[in-house]
């Protein structure tokens, strides 16, 4: 029997398949630049901790995709209400967010939560996060419509402190505790580690990361997807993730 019928039978599939994918809807996939989580890439999609393997994931899976840079804000109403396929990268999974929204495999896994704080705060010697809390005139930035980890947002809410909420980005809430204009954030190890090293020294001179002892470990990011999403897609997307890099 010749070789040459099989060979032209396995051609042939290739090439339906590369022209069914061909004809699929493009993927909206949302993301703001967050070293180290997300950052620019020369590859068509952004790069590090969350970003590379989103890019990767969406190649592997041959998955076309429109590349769009919005605030936190704006990603989240595009998931909610865009009837186009669209998923925001690096997001934490919430009850609230998966009434709306469906999520891949996890991206990565975060290390610890630290604190970072403006020095005055940190002269404190506080030794836990416990009794940084007994402090009631403390002021906790945090972002607007974000989550902490299961831990930390039940920990906000049953200890109501004194909260100033922002939309700006996370370098420019660096920049308001290094001015005193608040007190502290929550912040991942390596978002931390990645801001004391390369923020400003003007900035950093100010700042302490503290490594309280009753902080939570870290949570897994993912891909959040909407509604208008298909399933091929989703299952195509968690066969290339595969199992997640860890931070620990």
């Amino acid at each position: 029997m010749s070789l040459i019928r099989p060979f032209r039978l396995l051609a042939s599939c290739y090439l339906l398949a590369a022209a069914a994918h061909a004809h699929e809807p493009a993927v909206q996939v949302l993301y703001s630049e967050r070293p180290p989580y997300l950052l620019p890439s020369a590859e068509g999609g952004p790069g590090g901790l969350t970003g590379a393997p989103a890019t990767r994931a969406f190649k592997q899976a041959g998955i076309a995709t429109r590349w769009l840079k919005l605030p936190t804000n704006r990603q989240l109403l595009t998931i909610r209400d865009s009837k186009l396929p669209s998923c925001a990268i690096g997001w934490f999974r919430t009850p609230e967010r998966e009434r709306y929204a469906r999520f891949s495999r996890p991206l990565y896994h975060d290390k610890d939560w630290t604190v970072l704080a403006h020095s005055s705060l940190a002269e404190q010697g506080a030794g836990s996060l416990h009794e940084l809390m007994q402090h009631k005139e403390v002021r906790i930035l945090v972002k607007d419509n974000y989550s902490y980890g299961s831990e930390l947002d039940k920990l906000l809410a049953r200890t109501n402190p004194v909260l100033a909420v922002s939309t700006a980005p996370t370098s420019k809430m660096v920049q308001s505790i290094s001015m005193g204009a608040a007190d502290m954030m929550f912040i991942s190890e390596e978002e931390g580690s990645y801001i004391m090293e390369h923020h400003p020294a003007q900035q950093t001179r100010s700042l302490r990361l503290l490594h309280l002892k009753d902080l939570p470990h870290g949570g897994e990011r993912y891909l959040m997807c909407n509604k208008a999403m298909p399933e091929a897609y989703m299952d195509r997307l968690n066969n290339a993730l595969g199992s997640p890099p860890a931070g620990h």
